[in-house]
């Protein structure tokens, strides 16, 4: 029998939080997707678009063409932080 693997904490800051709501509706559901997958999965999400890994322990994905997500996690822990979520033009890598 398999054993499952716990599921991931996904966490997202209150500023995270506040720019999300700034976003379109559409950007927020495939955010949600996005965490979800990563709360599930793990922070390795290779079947969304751009994904790629910006350092030790950082990721980021696109939601669109024009909208990101990145997270960072610290290998041998289930905490998965995400720490933005906007245009990629003002992504933090």
């Amino acid at each position: 029998m398999k054993e499952s693997k716990p599921p991931y904490d996904v966490r997202i800051s209150r500023k995270v939080l506040r720019s999300l709501e700034r976003l379109p509706e559409r950007i927020q559901d495939k955010f949600r997707l996005l965490a979800k997958d990563l709360r599930d999965a793990g922070p390795i999400q290779r079947s969304w678009s751009n994904f790629s890994a910006l350092g030790e322990g950082k990721f980021h994905c696109h939601l669109t063409y024009s909208y990101v997500a990145c997270w960072q996690h610290e290998k041998g822990t289930i905490v998965i932080e995400v720490y933005y979520v906007g245009s990629r033009q003002d992504a933090p890598y």
